[in-house]
């Protein structure tokens, strides 16, 4: 596990400089289906949305970094995500992407002349690094990568109980979470895992493999009423066991299984979405 400061300047080498050309993957209607659901009229207007908030937030990273005021705001998000998507409309494509490499790259510098210590000490430091390239990049995933797989599955997934166990609210989050206990979401997560890990291996050995997915709620309720009699430590140890099989599975996978939209999409639904859709803060 990448200390902070490394994990972010990873994100930036790793996931986002891929992520116009990981974008390419798909069939022209598959990428607007992409972006459409995330609310974008077309690619370069989810990366103008990016892209802004990287320009927006750096300088008050650097600033944070530095110990030195800066101006603060109180983000109206819809607005400023409009401004964003406008401000680059009229930009020639080309000129658009280079300036996006040329943002991402400046941000690399940047974040890795930041101490060490710095990262670890700062919590607004933290949010604001946290925010733009680790959670934006689950936010906006359009095409798996095996880094973000790994980083979410060991730098997410891995400390999720313990953090649990620090809620000082343990079941206003529960109840949030439609849950009576953590032993009944943990049986929840790792029931998908399992679903998700049963898909994969069968489709990587069988192109021709078809899946018939149940009813939601009520295999939902099967995985709960399943671990009804498990003792606390029996869940945990099945769930870490699942991530385990689930890191060694995304460490072997061939290249070819990430653009492979049906294993790509499942591996993301139930480990990178899932995560989101559960997290602890």
């Amino acid at each position: 596990m990448a200390n902070y400061k490394q994990r972010v300047v990873n994100f930036l080498d790793h996931e986002w400089a891929t992520y116009v050309a990981r974008f390419s993957r798909w069939s022209p209607e598959d990428g607007a289906a992409l972006v459409h659901k995330q609310g974008y009229a077309e690619f370069r207007d989810m990366l103008a949305h990016i892209v802004a908030w990287w320009e927006e937030g750096m300088p008050i990273i650097m600033a944070l970094a530095e110990d030195r005021e800066y101006p603060r705001k109180k983000y109206d998000y819809d607005a400023f995500n409009a401004e964003a998507v406008a401000k680059y409309k009229s930009w020639p494509e080309g000129i658009f992407l280079n300036h996006f490499e040329k943002t991402r790259q400046k941000a690399v510098v940047d974040l890795k002349s930041i101490y060490k210590d710095t990262y670890e000490e700062n919590r607004r430091l933290r949010s604001w690094t946290n925010g733009i390239f680790i959670a934006h990049a689950r936010e906006h995933l359009v095409a798996l990568s095996r880094f973000l797989l790994l980083d979410t599955l060991e730098n997410e997934w891995s400390t999720y109980a313990q953090r649990f166990d620090a809620l000082e609210n343990k079941s206003e989050f529960l109840n949030a979470q439609g849950f009576a206990k953590f032993e009944d979401l943990l049986a929840h997560i790792v029931g998908w895992w399992n679903e998700a890990l049963k898909i994969v291996k069968h489709a990587l050995a069988d192109p021709n493999y078809t899946y018939t997915e149940p009813n939601v709620d009520e295999f939902n309720a099967t995985l709960v009423n399943a671990q009804q009699n498990a003792s606390s430590a029996e869940v945990r140890k099945a769930f870490e066991a699942a991530r385990l099989e689930l890191v060694h599975l995304a460490q072997d996978l061939p290249e070819s299984a990430f653009e492979n939209p049906t294993l790509a999409n499942w591996l993301a639904t139930n480990v990178i979405e899932h995560y989101d859709d559960h997290s602890i803060k």
